[in-house]
């Protein structure tokens, strides 16, 4: 498949379906941390590219439901969410137009009560390997829910627990290395408990 990894420098999802022999891309208007297939510009250029499945990871700093005290209703930042959440759906509705397969990434945000956004289905890291909490929503379509592939002990919540520092909204974005690889196994077109999932 060809696939697009939106807002991405770690180059970690895209290292995950390279392994797995996909025609994998990052995108961010950073450099890659990783030297590889990395698109140095803004997503709404490659939207239209012919992807054949999307994992997008548009900036949550305004959505998130922890940020209220700055962004909610009647609050300074009110106008630099609703700025946000505008072009966070639209973002989603092109990438629909364009791809079979698609998949929106955000924590828990003022996205999910969009009326216009499906259901969304949120994972844990302890659910694929690690010992700790960030409760993350996948915004799906056209791919199934993504399932545990190792539920371990520990509930360490070092991701809101890191300190300033330069790098630390960087830091807190990365993906997990395990839900990295669960995406590339379970929506690489690899068989999942006999299904394979392929594109359309």
């Amino acid at each position: 498949m060809k696939v697009l990894i939106g807002m991405e420098e770690s180059a970690t999802i895209r290292q995950e379906f390279e392994k797995t022999g996909h025609d994998a891309w990052s995108c961010d208007l950073l450099p890659s941390r990783v030297p590889g297939q990395h698109l140095q510009c803004d997503i709404w250029d490659v939207l239209d590219k012919g992807w054949d499945l999307m994992i997008l990871h548009p900036d949550c700093t305004c959505l998130s439901v922890s940020g209220n005290r700055h962004y909610a209703r009647g609050r300074a930042g009110w106008f630099k969410r609703y700025k946000a959440l505008k072009w966070t759906y639209g973002l989603w509705c092109h990438s629909l137009m364009t791809c079979p397969k698609v998949c929106l990434e955000q924590p828990v945000s003022v996205l999910a009560s969009h009326p216009g956004m499906p259901k969304a289905h949120y994972i844990q890291p302890w659910e694929f390997g690690h010992g700790e909490t960030k409760n993350t929503a996948l915004f799906l379509h056209g791919l199934p829910p993504l399932q545990p592939t190792n539920i371990v002990s520990g509930r360490e919540n070092r991701v809101w627990k890191m300190g300033p520092s330069p790098t630390r909204k960087r830091d807190r974005s990365k993906t997990y290395q395990g839900v990295a690889s669960a995406m590339a196994e379970q929506w690489g077109c690899i068989s999942t408990n006999n299904i394979i999932y392929r594109s359309n």
